[in-house]
């Protein structure tokens, strides 16, 4: 999937069709005069309905359109035929997509199967044709009902990426080259700040032909939560992912305090996120010799209360080691 063609934020204008109009008929027939009224029911308006599609990761389809329009109910017809149903409109979106409401931001629901089908905006009901309103007092009706317009809303697909592992870091961490050698994906890695803009996924293939998708989320920096830099915005990929591994570079002037400011940019976000199980992966670690790791891991030991481990992206080192640690902690 390209930079490009990741959306994971659309608007949407949605009509329903309007129910058809119950007909005043009556009926006529050689030898039968008087054959009493038979006018049919108009027919349901066309709903709109978003589904759940597994094959999908992006709501690239509404980048551009923007309206859909449902089909309007047929009129009902003599001999008490009922008009015919307006066309339904389906809306296929990826898992993890939460529609709201476009004025109030209010959630209406989540799709989070494949398959599951929700109506966003339910289409109006048809007319009763004068048939239904004979009586032994009234039994020749000149009056149906009209059908009920349909519903008119404006509304957020908002898609929250579904992913086992999900990377948290400041910019520049490694985070892209980490993703690129751990899994067939190919983020744009450069040497600045924010390279980044959208959440990329790659599938970790591990032993026995088993796997793990992993999720790169741009760089978070301080006040991410206040809305500062790129990280708040892709924040709520976060709360879908069972375990959280944040990256920090073995050259930080500080990797506990460094991990304390992302850990409160989440907590503020969203305190449910600090439930989640935590890895630390100090990357860019080949830069250390053996000393300088050894005194480091007696500094981390005593500051750190989450399991970390030094990798190098680049060396390929503690690459194999991290797939084992992430892979028992998705297991449990």
């Amino acid at each position: 999937m390209t930079e490009g063609n990741f959306v994971d934020y659309v608007k949407a204008f949605v009509t329903s069709g309007n129910g058809g109009k119950g007909s005043v008929h009556l009926h006529r027939e050689k030898y039968i005069t008087k054959g009493g009224p038979d006018g049919g029911d108009g027919g349901r308006g066309g709903h709109i309905i978003i589904r759940g599609n597994s094959n999908l990761w992006t709501l690239v389809t509404y980048k551009f359109k923007k309206h859909f329009k449902a089909g309007h109910g047929e009129h009902g017809s003599k001999n008490r035929s009922t008009g015919a149903d307006g066309q339904d409109i389906y809306m296929d979106v990826p898992l993890g997509t939460v529609v709201k409401d476009a004025e109030t931001n209010d959630i209406i629901f989540e799709i989070t199967e494949n398959g599951e089908e929700k109506i966003v905006a339910e289409g109006g009901m048809g007319g009763r044709g004068n048939w239904h309103f004979k009586t032994s007092t009234n039994q020749t009706p000149r009056y149906a009902q009209p059908g009920i317009p349909g519903q008119e809303r404006g509304i957020i697909l908002e898609l929250k990426v579904l992913a086992d592992v999900g990377l948290v870091g400041f910019p520049n961490a490694g985070k892209s080259t980490l993703l690129s050698v751990i899994t067939s994906a190919k983020p744009k890695i450069a040497d600045y700040e924010f390279t980044t803009l959208k959440p990329n996924l790659g599938i970790v293939e591990y032993r026995d032909f088993q796997s793990f998708v992993m999720a790169d989320i741009p760089g978070i920096i301080e006040g991410a939560a206040e809305g500062k830099g790129l990280g708040h915005y892709f924040l709520r990929h976060i709360e879908r992912n069972a375990t959280l591994l944040f990256l920090i570079p073995a050259d930080s002037n500080d990797i506990t305090k460094e991990y304390e400011i992302l850990l409160d940019e989440l907590r503020r976000y969203n305190p449910e996120l600090i439930d989640k199980q935590r890895i630390i992966a100090i990357s860019k670690s080949d830069m250390l010799d053996d000393e300088l790791m050894g005194e480091m891991k007696t500094i981390l030991d005593k500051e750190l209360n989450v399991p970390y481990m030094f990798i190098s992206s680049v060396a390929q080192k503690g690459i194999q080691e991290l797939k084992d640690m992430l892979w028992k902690l998705l297991s449990e």
